[in-house]
């Protein structure tokens, strides 16, 4: 493709449109409605753009020895970012990515290709149906970044949901979200209590600044049966360009105080960003 020119396509979500970053030779912006969903650079895929993405890539990356293959499994795809991360700094890793906009693929599987011999699976269905007809015990890594717009939908935010994530790790395996509220944290408060009903481990990355209640934003949250890398996770999430902290222990059970277990039943969307929280020029 001409590396000058954005590209643009009707999805499911709505409009995407690829657009070129004029600093980075080959690197690439995904958009849809005009909400910044990936960064992805084809030159050097170990660069990531946005402070939640290399949040996910220290759980990643702290998860087994250096450069050791992953089975991961991905819940939402976007541009593919942190499935071509773990193809260059783990080959051999095997990875599938569930996407639910089959169109959305379509634009990145044609404009931003994977490499040859990726290792990389891609398929079109609900994230949670995958899950749920994934083999028990077969990955070592969940990836949870499902946004329909710029909201995390229901039916991937209740302890059923989470219980299918339990069941498809590995022993000691990990479970990372993407997940996005302002104070009062009503929906990450909820779902810090409903991992924690189903792992004996959780832990919630995070800027303070977004933790104080001053703006909207990113949080990533993490759960797995086995001891988590909090230590690592710490360490690098505060020396980020955007440092970040690490709550967990009795700090996140106060955070999290009071909260239901949210229940398939119950279960509602993250909230709606404000106007402009994710929005681009």
């Amino acid at each position: 493709m001409d590396e000058s020119i954005p590209v643009s396509r009707a999805v499911a979500g709505g409009t995407a449109k690829l657009m070129p970053d004029v600093d980075r030779e080959r690197a690439w912006l995904l958009t849809v409605e005009g909400a910044p969903q990936s960064y992805v650079d084809l030159d050097d895929p170990t660069h990531l753009e946005f402070e939640y993405a290399r949040r996910l890539a220290y759980l990643l990356d702290a998860v087994a020895d250096p450069g050791a293959p992953l089975d991961v499994l991905h819940l939402g795809g976007g541009a593919l970012t942190l499935p071509r991360y773990v193809a260059a700094t783990r080959p051999g890793s095997r990875q599938e990515v569930v996407e639910y906009d089959g169109a959305l693929l379509g634009l990145v599987a044609e404009h931003l290709p994977l490499p040859p011999d990726s290792g990389i699976a891609l398929r079109t269905a609900d994230a949670r149906a995958a899950l749920e007809a994934a083999p028990a015990a077969s990955v070592d890594v969940v990836v949870g970044d499902v946004f329909g717009g710029s909201r995390v939908p229901a039916h991937l935010t209740s302890v059923e949901y989470g219980r299918a994530v339990a069941r498809v790790l590995r022993p000691g395996g990990h479970y990372a979200a993407n997940l996005a509220d302002s104070a009062p944290f009503a929906f990450l408060r909820s779902q810090v209590a409903t991992f924690a009903a189903v792992f004996p481990q959780v832990c919630l990355i995070a800027e303070p600044g977004m933790l104080r209640g001053r703006r909207f934003g990113n949080a990533v949250l993490v759960a797995s049966a086995a001891e988590l890398p909090v230590d690592v996770l710490a360490r690098r999430s505060a020396a980020d360009a955007f440092p970040a902290r690490v709550e967990h222990g009795p700090s996140l059970t106060r955070f999290a105080r009071g909260a239901a277990v949210v229940r398939d039943a119950d279960a509602v969307p993250s909230p709606e960003p404000p106007g402009g929280a994710f929005g681009i020029g």
